[in-house]
């Protein structure tokens, strides 16, 4: 079985964001980056199919070179080889299509992606791909079990779960839940150590229109000051709570 496993390239959620080109454009400066953690659960999934069922494991990532640490984590984990696709992720639209020529090109049995990243939290991009791609296609999904050629999936739904069967291929939209986080790995020096030697293929984009562009990024407003109220004066409180905060 062939997988292909989607890595997003995103800021720790640790870091302070900042932007610049009079908020237009986001500020790297500083900024940690990371394996998109919906992207990671699907990464640590497709490990458990090719150490129980012999699965080859491919990830990939639209992007420059500065994405290649991240690739290289996603190989020390575990992976056997690495796709970059030399271009800036410009929208949705745009990541799926370079995403969908890789697919149909290689014929992979599974695509697994985050159902988001949490940079933009746009999650389009894997119904996208799987509408490209003419696959199926299971999105928020947070158990994945595959024999032969057919798969079976659990997804979250309003007020509970629901689980499907299909055949491959097939793509995923995943999430917490797929594993357990207590299942999530960190690499060794052994791994990091293959992942040297391991393959990274730079792919040159096909031509793709990008349907959106950035008008401004905004930060969420600073949280006022606290104000405290005596224990004993509830009648303020429930004006606060209702004229202020209107949360009653």
């Amino acid at each position: 079985m062939k997988i292909l496993v989607c890595i997003s390239h995103v800021p720790d959620t640790t870091s302070k964001i900042n932007f610049t080109d009079d908020n237009k454009t986001f500020d790297t400066n500083g900024v940690q980056f990371v394996i998109n953690p919906n992207d990671e659960f699907g990464l640590t999934r497709a490990m458990w199919f090719k150490e129980k069922q012999g699965a080859n494991v491919t990830v990939i990532n639209v992007g420059g070179t500065e994405t290649e640490p991240t690739l290289r984590k996603a190989l020390a984990i575990g992976a056997d080889a690495a796709i970059r696709i030399n271009t800036e992720a410009k929208d949705a639209n745009y990541v799926a299509k370079q995403l969908a020529k890789v697919i149909t090109t290689e014929n992979y049995d599974l695509v697994i992606a985050g159902r988001e990243s949490i940079d933009y939290n746009g999650g389009m991009v894997p119904g996208m791909i799987a509408a490209l791609t003419g696959a199926n296609f299971v999105n928020t999904c947070i158990n994945l079990e595959i024999d032969g050629t057919n798969a079976t999936a659990t997804r979250e739904i309003d007020g509970g779960k629901e689980t499907v069967t299909t055949n491959l291929p097939v793509i995923i939209g995943g999430q917490k839940g797929l594993v357990e986080e207590s299942d999530l790995r960190i690499p060794n020096m052994r791994g990091i150590m293959m992942a040297r030697k391991k393959p990274l293929t730079v792919l040159e984009p096909i031509e793709a229109n990008a349907n959106t562009k950035v008008q401004a990024y905004e930060k969420p407003p600073e949280k006022s000051a606290v104000k405290l109220v005596n224990a004993d004066n509830i009648d303020e409180l429930v004006n606060l709570l209702h004229n202020e905060a209107k949360v009653i």
